[in-house]
C-alpha cells in the first residue's frame, strides 16, 4: 500500500502530459506535484495546488490551468470526486467504496501494513546513546535511546536495511576519573585510610553503585589489587557498567546490532592515518595560536605550547579546531572523524548520529574533517536531543552520574512501565526541551497518553475475543453496511503511509507519537458510538463493524510496534 499522495500526484502529472498531447497545455516541464489536505475538510481529501505553480510557464490563468488538469485526469478507484476551486485548486474526495474496501486491505497486509520501498536496496546505520559507561542511564541519556530506536524503526518500515550502533567511548579523561573513584571505594571497602574528595570535586564519581562494585570486586579479588593503579578498576567498572547499561536497555526493547569500541581506531593506527591524511591535503598546520588569532585569543592562549590545528575555516567553520594537543594527545575531534570514515568505509547509504545538545558543535566539525578527507559528508545525518527535566510534584529531580543523583532508566521503568518511558520520551520534538511528568506517566487513566493509545488496541481486542465466545465471525463481512463513522477513522488509518515517510525522510520518528494520539483521540468515540455486540445491532451490520475493528486493532499494533511499544490485549 503506497501512501495516497504519490498516487493522486501521479494521476495529476499523467493528465497534465495528456493535456500538452492534446493541445490544452504548452510545453513546459512538469514540476514535483504535491498533494496535501485542504485547508477545510469540507473540501475534500486532497487537494493539488500545481496549477498556481504553472501560471508563469504555461502563460495561463490558474483556474484554465486546473481546468485543463481535470479535463484529463485519468480515472482511479480510489477517487470519489474532484472538483475545480478557484483560484485553481484541484481537490479530490476519496471513494466511500474504496474506503470500505480498505478494511480487507488492512487485515491482509497485517504487520507490514504501509512497508515502504524508499530505502529498498540501501543500508542505513543508527548510531544512539553511546554514552561513556560512566554511570547508569539517566532520564537524558535514555531520550537519546529511544530516540535513535525509533528511528531505527520507521527506517526499516521505510525498506532500509538498518544497523543500530553504540559507539563505546572509553578512552578518554573521564574513564580514568571512573577508574580512580573506584579504587577508593575498593579501598575503603578494605577498611584502608583513605580521602573521599570534596562534593565539589568532579573528577570524583560518588554513585553509590560503585560502593557496589568495590564490595564485589573485594569478592572477586581480594587485597590482590591494593597497590594497583587506576587501569585495572577502569577495566572492571566498565565491563560492570556497561552490562547494566546494555540491561537497562533491554527492559525498554533497545538492542544494539553493534558496539564499535573507540580503542579499536588506535589500536588499528586509523586515528594516526587520518591525520596523517589531512595533512597530505593541506588541512593541518603546526602552531601555538590559530591562524588569524583575535589579540584577545592570542592574551588567553599565550603560554600554551604548539598544537595540532585543523584549517576548519576553509570549508566554512568559524574557527580552527585543534586536533592534537601541545602534549601529543588528541582532542575528541581526531577519533570522532576517524570513526566517520571508518563508517563510510563500510558502506552504508545513511548515517544518523542521534547526539544530545552539547555536541552540537562538535557534530559540524567532524563533517567538515569528512569533507577536507574528499568523503561524502552528506550521508551523515545528526538529531540533536534536547535535555530532560524529569518532574516530579511539580519540582524538577536533579541528575548527575558523578554527584550520584540521578533517577536512572530502571528507576523510571519499575516505577511506570517500558512502554511508558518510551512513549513520553519520544512524543515531542527532540529540538524541544522535555519535561517527563513523573506523576503523569504512573497514572493509569486516559489523562496517560499510553494508557490511552494502549487501550484502543485492548478494545479492539476485547471485542473480537467477546465476539469469538458467542460463536460469531466477521469473516464475509458485507463493508458496505459500514457508516460515515468508520469511514472517518478508515481515512485516518491511511493516513499512517504519509506519516512513516515522513517520519524516515525527515528523521523525525516523533511524529508517530503524534499519529498514534490523534487516531487514538478519533477512535474512542467511535466505538463508545459503533456497537457490534448489542442486541439491537443485525447480525450483518455486526459482522461488518466486527470486521472494521479487526482492521483498527491491526493499524494500533502497528503504530504501537514502530515506537517500540507493546500492544496489549488486556489491560
Amino acid at each position: 500500500m503506497k501512501p495516497l499522495p504519490h498516487a493522486h500526484a501521479r494521476l495529476v502529472e499523467q493528465a497534465i502530459r495528456a493535456a500538452q498531447a492534446a493541445g490544452d497545455l504548452p510545453l513546459f516541464d512538469v514540476p514535483v506535484i504535491e498533494i496535501r489536505p485542504p485547508k477545510r475538510s469540507d473540501q475534500g481529501d486532497y487537494a493539488a495546488a500545481v496549477a498556481l505553480q504553472l501560471a508563469k510557464a504555461a502563460g495561463m490563468n490558474p483556474f484554465d490551468i486546473a481546468t485543463a488538469i481535470y479535463k484529463h485526469l485519468p480515472a482511479a478507484d480510489f477517487i470519489g470526486a474532484v472538483e475545480v476551486i478557484k483560484p485553481g485548486f484541484i481537490n479530490f474526495r476519496l471513494s466511500e467504496s474504496w474506503l470500505r474496501s480498505q478494511v480487507e486491505t488492512i487485515i491482509a497486509q497485517g504487520d507490514r501494513l504501509f512497508q515502504l520501498d524508499l530505502g529498498a536496496g540501501r543500508r542505513a546505520q543508527v548510531e544512539f546513546v553511546s554514552a561513556n559507561p560512566s554511570g547508569p542511564l539517566t532520564v537524558g541519556r535514555s531520550r537519546g535511546a529511544v530516540v535513535g530506536d525509533a528511528t531505527a524503526r520507521v527506517l526499516e518500515a521505510a525498506g532500509y536495511t538498518v544497523e543500530r550502533e553504540y559507539y563505546f567511548n572509553n578512552a578518554g579523561a573521564q574513564m580514568i576519573n571512573l577508574g580512580n573513584s573506584l579504587r577508593l571505594r575498593y579501598l575503603e571497602a578494605l577498611g584502608q585510610p583513605v580521602t573521599i574528595p570534596d562534593p565539589d570535586d568532579l573528577t570524583f564519581y560518588r554513585g553509590d553503585y560503585l560502593i557496589d562494585f568495590a564490595h564485589d570486586l573485594v569478592k572477586e579479588q581480594g587485597e590482590s589489587l591494593v597497590d594497583a593503579d587506576w587501569q585495572p578498576f577502569k577495566a572492571y567498572a566498565e565491563r560492570r557498567m556497561f552490562e547494566w547499561i546494555r540491561e537497562s536497555l533491554a527492559r525498554v526493547n533497545i538492542r544494539h546490532d553493534v558496539f564499535f569500541n573507540e580503542n579499536t581506531l588506535y589500536d588499528s593506527g586509523a586515528v594516526w592515518k587520518t591525520l596523517d591524511d589531512l595533512q597530505a591535503r593541506g588541512y593541518l598546520y603546526r602552531a601555538q595560536l590559530p591562524e588569524g588569532a583575535s589579540e584577545e585569543e592570542r592574551q588567553d592562549m599565550g603560554g600554551k605550547g604548539e598544537a595540532v590545528w585543523f584549517r576548519s575555516t576553509a570549508l566554512g567553520d568559524e574557527k580552527d579546531r585543534v586536533m592534537v594537543k601541545s602534549d601529543g594527545t588528541p582532542t575528541y575531534t581526531l577519533p570522532d572523524i576517524a570513526y566517520h570514515v571508518n563508517k563510510l568505509e563500510r558502506g552504508f547509504d545513511l548515517l544518523v548520529n542521534v547526539l544530545g545538545a552539547d555536541h552540537g558543535t562538535q557534530h559540524k566539525v567532524v563533517k567538515y574533517g569528512i569533507q577536507a578527507l574528499g568523503l561524502d559528508a552528506s550521508k551523515i545525518n545528526v538529531i540533536i536531543v534536547q535535555m530532560v527535566r524529569a518532574i516530579r510534584g511539580g519540582k524538577e529531580v536533579r541528575m548527575s552520574t558523578r554527584r550520584g543523583i540521578y533517577d536512572t532508566l530502571d528507576d523510571l521503568v519499575d516505577q511506570t512501565s517500558p512502554d511508558v518511558v518510551r512513549y513520553m520520551l519520544l512524543a515531542r520534538s527532540p529540538n524541544s526541551h522535555l519535561d517527563f511528568d513523573l506523576d503523569l506517566a504512573v497514572k493509569q487513566s486516559n489523562d496517560n497518553p499510553v494508557y490511552y493509545i494502549q487501550n484502543a488496541h485492548v478494545r479492539c481486542a476485547g471485542i473480537l475475543r467477546e465476539a469469538t465466545a458467542r460463536g460469531l465471525s466477521d469473516a464475509g463481512a458485507d463493508l458496505a453496511l459500514l457508516g460515515e463513522a468508520e469511514l472517518r477513522f478508515i481515512r485516518k488509518a491511511l493516513e499512517l503511509g504519509e506519516v512513516i515517510e515522513l517520519a524516515a525522510t525527515q528523521l523525525e520518528a516523533h511524529r508517530v507519537a503524534f499519529y498514534a494520539l490523534e487516531l487514538a483521540t478519533l477512535f474512542h468515540p467511535i466505538y463508545d458510538s459503533v456497537r457490534a455486540l448489542h442486541s439491537d445491532v443485525p447480525t450483518e451490520v455486526a459482522k461488518a463493524r466486527l470486521r472494521f475493528y479487526r482492521a483498527a486493532q491491526i493499524v494500533f499494533r502497528r503504530v504501537l510496534t514502530l515506537m517500540g511499544m507493546s500492544a496489549p490485549e488486556r489491560m
